[in-house]
């Protein structure tokens, strides 16, 4: 790893949030490829994923999500209810950037893919007594309408709309079909 993406990964952990912020960007960056250093990295993601900053938890999740595609160990199978367990977080800003991310670790390969759907479709069921289950609902849709945009396995079209199906209310059945453009 060269030294700037280094300096960058250790500026994810600064207290001072701009510069914290520009290292965040750039990794995001840097990892919207594969990338040979993501295990040099990965096991501080995931620890970081319980970290008491809201923030910091936000970020390692994000940067896990991106470097699935980094992942030829496929360690992302053993680590992925971790990283799921986010999109639960007590602050719903810290959930709800971990679910918009989320999508891209189903397009790191056919295991990483069953692995995520099965999780989102789980989380689109328990989050009804959640208070922002709407948001959270149209969230994971969109996460395999961006998913099935990238691999495009018609099961995953299928498993949105089957779940889109589910939802009692017609107002937000239609909303979650839009991501589909389905009438």
């Amino acid at each position: 790893m060269d030294e700037i993406t280094r300096t960058n990964l250790d500026n994810l952990r600064s207290d001072d949030r701009e510069l914290q912020n520009k290292a965040f960007f750039y990794v995001l960056e840097a990892t919207d490829k594969p990338v040979d250093w993501a295990y040099d990295v990965w096991d501080e993601m995931v620890a970081t994923l319980s970290h008491k900053d809201n923030h910091r938890r936000a970020i390692a999740a994000q940067v896990l999500c991106n470097l699935a595609r980094s992942d030829p160990e496929n360690r992302m199978l053993k680590d992925f209810d971790t990283l799921l367990a986010v999109t639960r977080d007590k602050r719903f800003v810290t959930a709800r950037h971990c679910l918009q991310a989320i999508w891209k670790v189903g397009a790191a390969g056919k295991k990483q893919q069953q692995k995520l759907v099965d999780g989102l479709a789980g989380r689109f069921q328990e989050c009804i007594t959640e208070k922002n289950c709407t948001l959270i609902r149209y969230d994971i849709i969109q996460g395999l309408r961006n998913l099935y945009g990238e691999v495009k396995d018609e099961k995953i079209r299928e498993k949105a709309l089957a779940l889109i199906e589910t939802e009692e209310d017609t107002k937000y059945r239609k909303k979650y079909a839009t991501v589909w453009k389905v009438k």
